[in-house]
């Protein structure tokens, strides 16, 4: 909530404070002597930045090459090679994924460490990014010289648990950024379309331009809910994760711990793909909104704007997200959550929605049937997206009606019903499209 807020007022400025979760990192996987010299430094201020991604190394990050080596006569690891397009590239802490094993080519081969960038002349900064957006937090391409480092956790894990980890926060942490860029978003278009009066009237009154404004509150409202929920399954497996610490769980809070984690690890991408994609559409229709106005750059929908854009890009862009959410269609884990949604208490007002929600899910579920059968993983690849998407409208609205339900102030019910016919909508179009398309037609959209 803290994330959303603050985003909601400057999305650059959401990176610097903690969006990348690397004090959780350094108190969740390093030893205590590195908990008890950095942890209070980020406490009393001090940045951090996650140092991952290198010229040649984007998103497939086994392919990291900078080296660290350790020097047996002084018990130090030292840092040499390049980060590129480093988020908070001038943070005083930096977590560094490295390559600590000789001759190794992928991720086994990778470890984490920590430097100081007190060592002002082992680190330095060759290049600032000129951005489209988030301009408040400097993105840098830094050069490691021979930098101190100490290792976090042991060897080899860099990649596999560490990274993986603060990955996975850091979607978190960027499904509330856009959820806060998509309130902007909302906020000035409405504040604009009711203010603005053309033809004698504010133009909000007019249909063109309050289906507009309507549907930006609609999906602003399902990521909320999905940004919620997510975080809900995050928090509890890792109350259980603090708790296992401390005693042996029995078998009932085992199998929750365990459930709640596989939810956590399917939510996830599917937050992280719809809360960005969103927070662009409506940062594009409050441009709209504002018409001529929205172009110059007086009005703050032309950075709200520019700063979307990256949210669908870095911290995995909704591709990979796609990459990973794509085997929760085929375990069952997100039909077995639909169900779960579908045997809710609900107001009776609703009835007649649910009713048309299990029918988009009988639609979904035959499209998953339909594409599995095939036995081709070029086929599902080709596919997955539509498949998850059309599972995260689904649950989006299933948790809107769910929101209504509990709201005592009427606050979600237009937004439940103008989202289920939006997904309606696009949970046909996707299993027509599925049904109508053979899986030799794939090799017409190669690219020759």
């Amino acid at each position: 909530m803290g994330g959303e807020m603050v985003s909601r007022a400057d999305a650059g400025f959401a990176n610097i404070w903690g969006l990348q979760d690397c004090a959780e990192t350094i108190a969740e996987f390093a030893d205590e002597e590195i908990k008890a010299e950095f942890l209070p430094r980020v406490c009393e201020g001090q940045t951090c930045s996650m140092d991952l991604t290198e010229p040649d190394a984007g998103s497939d990050l086994q392919a990291v090459q900078l080296k660290a080596t350790y020097n047996e006569k002084d018990g130090i690891w030292y840092l040499n090679g390049v980060k590129r397009f480093i988020t908070n590239g001038d943070a005083q802490i930096k977590l560094v994924l490295a390559r600590s094993e000789e001759g190794t080519t992928d991720g086994r081969g990778l470890s984490y460490f920590i430097a100081d960038n007190k060592h002002d002349d082992t680190i330095k900064v060759r290049r600032i990014e000129n951005k489209l957006g988030i301009k408040g937090s400097p993105t840098c391409e830094l050069v490691f010289t021979n930098t101190p480092a100490k290792l976090v956790g042991v060897r080899r894990m860099g990649l596999i648990k560490y990274v993986m980890s603060l990955m996975n926060g850091a979607r978190l942490g960027v499904g509330a950024q856009s959820v806060g860029v998509s309130q902007a978003a909302y906020d000035q278009a409405i504040a604009y379309a009711r203010d603005r009066r053309q033809f004698g009237k504010a133009i909000i009154e007019f249909p063109a331009v309050y289906e507009m404004v309507s549907m930006m509150k609609a999906k602003l409202d399902a990521t909320r809910a999905l940004l919620y929920e997510t975080t809900r399954f995050v928090d509890v497996y890792k109350a259980y994760e603090s708790l296992e610490a401390t005693r042996k769980l029995t078998p009932e809070e085992k199998a929750d711990y365990k459930e709640y984690q596989r939810l956590a690890d399917a939510f996830t991408p599917m937050l992280k793909m719809f809360s960005s994609e969103y927070a662009n559409q409506n940062a594009y229709d409050s441009i709209q909104v504002h018409g001529g106005s929205g172009f110059m750059k007086d009005y703050a929908c032309e950075r709200i704007y520019r700063d979307a854009r990256i949210l669908t890009i870095y911290e995995g862009t909704s591709q990979l997200q796609v990459v990973a959410a794509i085997r929760h269609v085929t375990t069952g884990s997100y039909l077995k959550q639909i169900r779960h949604y579908e045997a809710q208490p609900i107001n009776p007002e609703f009835d007649s929605l649910r009713k048309r929600l299990m029918s988009m899910t009988t639609l979904y579920e035959n499209s998953v049937t339909r594409v599995a059968e095939t036995k081709n993983q070029e086929y599902l690849d080709f596919q997955a997206r539509r498949l998850v998407e059309m599972a995260g409208h689904i649950i989006m609205s299933y948790l809107l009606i769910l929101d209504a339900t509990r709201d005592k102030e009427d606050l979600f019910r237009k937004s439940a019903e103008i989202y289920l016919k939006f997904a309606e909508v696009e949970v046909r179009k996707h299993a027509t499209y599925i049904k109508t398309f053979e899986v030799e037609s794939v090799d017409v959209y190669k690219v020759q």
